[in-house]
């Protein structure tokens, strides 16, 4: 993993265990000088964790710390599913195309490697958040529906709720691995479904796959 993406994961981190407490100004010099990087992958890293809604913009190329209570997560987390789920009844039910099938599968195998060891590296877990939200647009771009797609991703600026956002504080990493296990089986059980055209237990597996997000999201904030 290059530094860029390290400083993504540990600041991530630290939103999520309150180090980086809401409304706190941050600046590159600081964070570079609390991870012990230089100033330029922290520069590359806060617009992107702004995009994912972590960050607001706080003055002159300035950010600040995202104020978000867990209730606000879980709540778009769940209207996130509820639009998912809608996405991958339509794309079952009208046949999957052989080019998104493909990819979605390639998605499965990029996360089964990941779990040929009981215990991931640190690197894994930005693989496995990359890898889900490839499989999470692959679904919603192929229903072909813009405003669902919008919709969605107004949900993902929400602090943690983008499938982008895996993120666990460092006193949970030994849980992390059978959360994103349970989690990529969902994945499997959903790329059935709609190979299947099982549209109704595609969405209804949308909505368990979100409880699982739910439950890492309160582990995280307990």
């Amino acid at each position: 993993m290059n530094t860029h993406s390290t400083v993504v994961v540990q600041l991530r981190e630290m939103v999520l265990s309150g180090e980086l407490a809401p409304g706190e100004r941050v600046t590159e010099a600081e964070l570079a000088t609390r991870l012990g990087v230089s100033r330029t992958p922290v520069r590359q890293a806060l617009p992107a964790l702004a995009q994912e809604g972590l960050l607001v913009s706080a003055g002159k190329r300035g950010y600040s710390v995202r104020a978000f209570t867990t209730q606000n997560s879980i709540e778009a987390v769940r209207v996130r599913a509820l639009l998912e789920g809608f996405a991958a009844r339509h794309v079952a039910e009208k046949g999957v195309s052989a080019t998104v099938l493909s990819a979605l599968k390639a998605c499965l195998a990029e996360g089964d490697a990941l779990f040929t060891q009981r215990q991931l590296q640190d690197d894994d877990e930005l693989r496995y958040a990359q890898m889900n939200a490839r499989f999470h647009a692959l679904i919603t771009e192929a229903a072909n529906m813009p405003l669902l797609e919008n919709l969605t991703e107004r949900c993902n600026v929400v602090p943690f709720t983008a499938p982008l956002s895996v993120a666990f504080s460092n006193t949970n990493k030994e849980r992390m691995f059978d959360f994103l296990f349970y989690a990529h089986r969902q994945h499997h059980a959903i790329v059935d479904a709609i190979e299947a055209g099982q549209g109704d237990r595609a969405e209804f597996l949308f909505r368990e796959h979100a409880h699982t997000q739910e439950q890492s999201l309160m582990m995280n904030n307990g």
